[in-house]
Formats: structure tokens, C-alpha cells, sequence
């Protein structure tokens, strides 16, 4: 740990985000959070690999759900959320990912009404070479269906 600062915490974006939850595990960050778009990030480490040593599916599915369910759950009024849950997923696999990339998945409600929401997201790594790209069709829950969301 010589040399090393030690970590800087700061806020989750999502304030349901749970310290242990999945997005612990897989290791992916929401970082942009805003009315109709998200982005989740991750870097590819020696765990989300397949068994070629490539990049699993699973793990760019992974980053397409969360990113567009996001995209579809901000709420802007401050102790308020917005739940949503997953219809339909389709992802395309575009490119290779390896270990060490960096990859960012930007995802934007591009329609829906009361009760459902569509998205299309797209992942790319850091010099913007398309990885995978999909399209969700989501759920509001039935206490979240308005932009003004429920109480935590």
C-alpha cells in the first residue's frame, strides 16, 4: 500500500444502490445519471472473463440492463426513487473486450408511456470502438410510475 492514496468514497448516484449487491460483484459503476440517460462503467479484470479469455456476453448483458433500466428510473425529487423491472432484453455482441479494458454503456429511454419504457444502449470501450449494443422494453412498478417516484 506504499505510494497508494487510500480510496475516495463518495455518494452513490443511485441511492438504492446496496454496498453488497450485484453491481458489488460484477464490479460496474453507475456514473452519469440524468432525466432519460445513464452510463454504467467497468473495467475488465481477469473475473468477467469467458473461458476463451475474452470477455463474457453475460457481462456486457449486464451492463446493458442496468444502464437502461436506469435510464428510465431518475427522479429528480430528493428522497425519491423510481423502480422499474426488466420485460424484454436483446443484445447484439459487436466487438471483443479483454482484460484491462475500459468500458462505458450509455443507455436512453427513447420512448414509453405510464407504465412501460424503452431503451437502446450501446457499449463502447475507451477509444469508442463499439463492443455491444441492445434494446429494453421495462416495467415501472406500479408506486413508481410517476416522474415524481415514492419515499425510499
Amino acid at each position: 500500500m506504499r505510494g497508494q492514496s487510500p480510496p475516495v468514497m463518495h455518494e452513490p448516484l443511485d441511492p438504492l444502490e446496496p454496498k453488497d449487491g450485484f453491481a458489488t460483484l460484477v464490479d460496474y459503476r453507475l456514473t452519469v445519471w440524468e432525466p432519460d440517460r445513464a452510463e454504467v462503467e467497468l473495467t475488465v479484470e481477469a473475473k468477467h472473463r469467458n473461458r476463451s479469455g475474452r470477455l463474457h456476453g453475460g457481462v456486457v448483458t449486464t451492463l446493458i440492463d442496468a444502464a437502461s433500466g436506469l435510464a428510465g428510473t431518475y427522479c429528480a425529487v430528493p428522497g425519491n426513487v423510481r423502480r422499474a423491472l426488466t420485460l424484454s432484453l436483446t443484445t447484439q455482441f459487436v466487438g471483443a473486450g479483454a482484460v484491462g479494458m475500459h468500458l462505458v454503456a450509455e443507455a436512453r429511454k427513447v420512448g414509453g408511456g405510464r407504465q412501460i419504457f424503452f431503451t437502446q444502449c450501446e457499449v463502447r470501450d475507451r477509444d469508442g470502438h463499439l463492443v455491444g449494443k441492445g434494446e429494453g422494453v421495462f416495467r415501472y412498478r406500479s408506486t413508481s410510475a410517476t416522474p415524481e417516484g415514492e419515499p425510499i
